[in-house]
């Protein structure tokens, strides 16, 4: 490695924390002055010296044997000097060229004026690394990603944006598959939060015995096996941001009031410790099942449901809006182009026709499921019926049992209607006789002659 390839290395570090540059096999190509005189040795005489000379723990030629960097390691000078450097490999095309050796701590640097400096740059790296920790944990989808033209989405969509500038607790509710977290993520993404982390807790996945911890957090010493320092809990990952707990019929009832009551207090208690933790967290609740009949079963707490249907959204299934499909086949069709690298340029008027004939119970994920397995077949080109044989046999199947099951029903409902009519003209529209006829009390009776708009003589 040359002088010019240094020069244009140092250029992207701070010289006063650069220490050390060896080439692949150990040889020192550069030393910082200062802790050239620690080593006892001027810079000019160190370069072209194998590090293990110079520094005898030195581990610059196993980084570079290894290709692996080494973060956050320590060790202590010759003169008592304590330092913690990261040592990185230097490759090109893959292969290790040389080594850099940067500090990230020494209390030498501390004691001199080039403290403030170090200080600037860890708070610049902090903020770097923020930015990062947003980027990953942010909102995912947007509201564009939301496809729906029929009015009950425009209704919901349009109310999303109203929605995401307040605080309230939402509950969003729909059948599997309508894709609810899409509109728990534009809500972050469209609130004054979106800039703090959006967290997603699946209720169904965690153990009943870690559903406090993993909410909560724990203290060290909370219990056998746990982390050294304690953890930190979903909430509080989630400070600042947005938290959302999916599945949220599935949390335990034993756990059900300590959530109620961070709701009402805004603060939480980690597992095992009395310190009390004050939390500003945006908390959105989804779940496909009917809270309201879990409450009436006892599955669920009525004061935690009324807590968190402060703003309920329901999405409608696709059979409530089946003019969507054709602005929805064609997002999806754009996204399998874009995610498995095929060339579909469009689909059929007569598959479309098909899919206004199926009631689509797996909704938006049922119809991303069947495109791909149809896109699979042809890889580019447009999609046609042939692409779709298998699914037009499960739909006419479905098409013909259903139009039977309403000839059963209809069936069923005429002999009624004759049996009905028969025994008040038997009685002479006694209708207290016909219940004894028919089995039925006079309430189910009344009811009935009512429904057949039966006249009574």
């Amino acid at each position: 490695m040359g002088k010019n390839k240094i020069s244009h290395i140092m250029e992207h570090f701070a010289d006063d924390f650069v220490t050390l540059i060896t080439d692949e096999n150990g040889i020192v190509l550069y030393i910082h002055e200062d802790y050239a005189k620690i080593v006892g040795i001027s810079p000019q005489d160190a370069e072209g010296k194998y590090c293990s000379d110079i520094i005898p723990n030195s581990r610059m030629h196993i980084v570079a044997k290894t290709g692996k960097p080494e973060l956050g390691s320590s060790f202590w000078m010759k003169n008592g000097e304590y330092v913690v450097v990261n040592r990185l490999p230097i490759k090109n095309d893959g292969k290790v060229v040389g080594v850099i050796c940067f500090v990230l701590f020494s209390t030498m640097i501390l004691t001199t004026a080039k403290a403030a400096n170090m200080i600037n740059s860890l708070q610049d790296e902090i903020t770097n690394y923020k930015h990062d920790l947003i980027r990953l944990r942010g909102a995912k989808y947007s509201i564009d990603q939301i496809i729906g033209s029929m009015p009950n989405m425009q209704a919901i969509k349009e109310s999303i944006y109203n929605i995401a500038q307040t605080k309230s607790t939402v509950l969003i509710t729909g059948e599997t598959g309508t894709g609810k977290e899409l509109f728990a993520h534009a809500i972050h993404q469209l609130s004054p939060r979106s800039h703090h982390p959006l967290v997603m807790v699946n209720c169904a996945a965690i153990p009943t015995e870690l559903f406090e911890s993993e909410l909560f957090g724990y203290a060290e010493g909370a219990f056998t096996g746990a982390k050294k320092g304690g953890r930190v809990g979903k909430f509080e990952l989630a400070n600042k941001g947005t938290l959302v707990l999916d599945e949220i019929h599935q949390l335990p009832l034993t756990l059900q009031p300590k959530l109620l009551r961070v709701l009402q207090e805004k603060e939480i208690e980690r597992v095992g410790s009395n310190k009390i933790i004050d939390i500003d967290v945006r908390l959105i609740f989804i779940t496909n099942k009917d809270l309201h009949e879990l409450v009436n079963k006892g599955e669920f707490r009525e004061d935690l449901f009324y807590r968190i249907n402060i703003v309920p959204i329901e999405i409608p299934p696709i059979r409530e809006r089946m003019g969507d499909i054709p602005i929805l086949t064609q997002y999806l069709i754009n996204r399998l182009n874009h995610d498995l690298g095929l060339n579909i340029s469009g689909i059929d008027p007569e598959v479309l026709e098909l899919f206004q004939c199926h009631d689509w119970p797996g909704n938006v994920r049922e119809l991303d499921h069947v495109l791909e397995r149809a896109a699979n077949k042809v890889l580019s080109g447009p999609l046609t019926m042939d692409c779709f044989k298998n699914f037009a046999v499960r739909v006419r199947t479905a098409t013909e049992q259903e139009r039977d099951g309403n000839m059963l029903v209809a069936a069923k409902r005429n002999a009624e209607y004759e049996k009905i009519l028969m025994a008040l003209t038997q009685t002479q529209g006694n209708v207290a006789r016909a219940c004894e006829i028919l089995n039925v009390s006079r309430s189910v009776l009344y009811e009935k002659i009512k429904r057949y708009q039966i006249k009574i003589k």
